[in-house]
């Protein structure tokens, strides 16, 4: 008890002032993923400290991203507090649909969150979401397993090439072991984020200068053919049903031998009490193939406030005492410092206890900070984004894309004609929304 008081003392209290007396209901949105699970079972301290009330609606990514967008945009009101990201933040922010949260008070130290991950989650210069952890990508792999099979860790970044030929080596199915786990599951944030840098690395773009969609070029066919015959060859049975959390949970359990995918997992794989591998895994680098330009994703989950919401105060304490530097150490003293939530906050990396309990945590922080969503291709384009395209209409090109791809590796067309599918729906939206003739 006196730990819950201490560390709530220093947030939603003494953070935001002229709060209500009232006590309200608070709807939250949020995604099925292991940092939301802990934070809405901690969320029980804020609710008896402040005598507000949480109703959790927690979704699938995918369907998350379906029901937040639809809330948002007709301004219904459903969430009081909905789970977005470093797409989401800065179109919507400028869209007036947000809540600015530059007010949450001096001793929420803004300073103190990573000026990259903030600037993700600003437009015009306001803050519109506040992170609860930030990621990019990079491998995972089981190191009982390349010692087995004579391979030696990488030490500096490899090839996509090279990378297959590890994946031939090390697969065994007959003891249940597959050579590589990758996302499967259509989604321009589940699949896509994986084939995106992919495409990156293999030396493609989305658009060209002049927003003229690039899908069927030599880079996308290249890249897309190489992940379709990886993951045919090599990877689990039903791929194409497999997202983030279902293939972190292949991998914990000791049926993947490598997984390239995002850093924040690290938290889960090394967690002893979560993951049957915790002792033997290793990781480097995504790899690259012809550059090494935006081979590693950025991103960063976040908290946002809707403008229709009518609880904005007490959604507003919510937002200070859940990403803020005290609820960090909440997570550490009370479910390890392996699992405190990653990539946001300096204090984090300062903070020995985090440093030492997880292995990963200078690989993470590095690979976060060299993230460039502005230079993140080969040649030049108009946008920015590593994974992304950051226009609004790139929710609808990346969803298309990815079922059109999701589709490719269940064997259901081949890649030229997902490819060429994906070229078409793409130019009609772009000419639709103006970017071409």
């Amino acid at each position: 008890m006196l730990l819950k008081k201490s560390l709530y003392a220093g947030t939603a209290i003494a953070l935001i002032a002229g709060t209500s007396a009232m006590a309200d209901e608070i709807t939250i949105a949020t995604v099925n993923n292991s940092d939301m699970i802990i934070m809405q079972e901690l969320s029980s301290q804020w609710e008896e400290q402040s005598g507000h009330t949480l109703n959790w609606v927690v979704l699938e990514e995918n369907v998350l991203r379906q029901r937040v967008t639809t809330d948002i945009a007709t301004g219904s009101g459903s969430f009081d507090i909905i789970t977005i990201g470093a797409y989401e933040a800065p179109i919507w922010g400028a869209q007036e649909w947000l809540v600015g949260l530059d007010d949450l008070g001096d001793a929420y130290d803004y300073d103190d969150i990573y000026e990259t991950v903030r600037n993700g989650l600003s437009a015009n210069g306001a803050l519109y979401a506040v992170p609860f952890y930030a990621e990019s990508s990079f491998t995972f792999y089981r190191t009982d397993l390349f010692e087995a099979a004579g391979i030696e860790a990488p030490s500096e970044q490899i090839t996509y090439t090279e990378f297959g030929e590890m994946v031939a080596k090390l697969h065994d199915p007959d003891n249940g072991v597959y050579g590589t786990c990758q996302r499967g599951k259509a989604g321009w944030g589940e699949n896509m984020a994986f084939v995106g840098p992919m495409v990156n690395a293999f030396g493609g773009r989305w658009f060209d200068e002049n927003w003229q969609p690039q899908l069927t070029s030599e880079p996308w066919v290249n890249a897309v053919t190489y992940y379709v015959d990886l993951m045919n060859n090599y990877g689990p049975p039903g791929a194409s049903a497999n997202g983030h959390n279902e293939n972190r949970a292949l991998f914990a359990t000791g049926k993947c031998a490598t997984w390239v995918d995002a850093t924040s997992a690290a938290g889960y794989i090394f967690n002893p009490d979560e993951s049957q591998v915790a002792e033997t895994t290793g990781f480097f680098q995504a790899p690259k193939e012809v550059t090494d330009k935006g081979t590693g994703w950025f991103w960063a989950w976040a908290l946002a406030i809707p403008t229709s919401s009518q609880n904005v105060d007490a959604a507003k304490e919510f937002l200070a005492w859940s990403t803020s530097k005290e609820y960090v150490e909440l997570v550490g003293e009370t479910k390890g410092w392996v699992a405190a939530p990653p990539g946001t906050r300096k204090s984090t990396y300062a903070n020995t206890k985090y440093t030492e309990a997880a292995p990963f945590a200078t690989t993470v922080q590095e690979s976060i900070l060299a993230a460039n969503p502005a230079d993140a291709t080969l040649e030049p384009v108009p946008y920015t984004g590593v994974q992304f395209v950051a226009i609004p209409e790139f929710q609808g090109i990346g969803t298309f894309v990815g079922q059109q791809i999701a589709g490719a590796l269940a064997g259901q067309a081949s890649v030229e004609e997902a490819l060429a599918n994906s070229q078409a729906f793409a130019e009609r939206e772009m000419k639709k929304a103006g970017y071409i003739d």
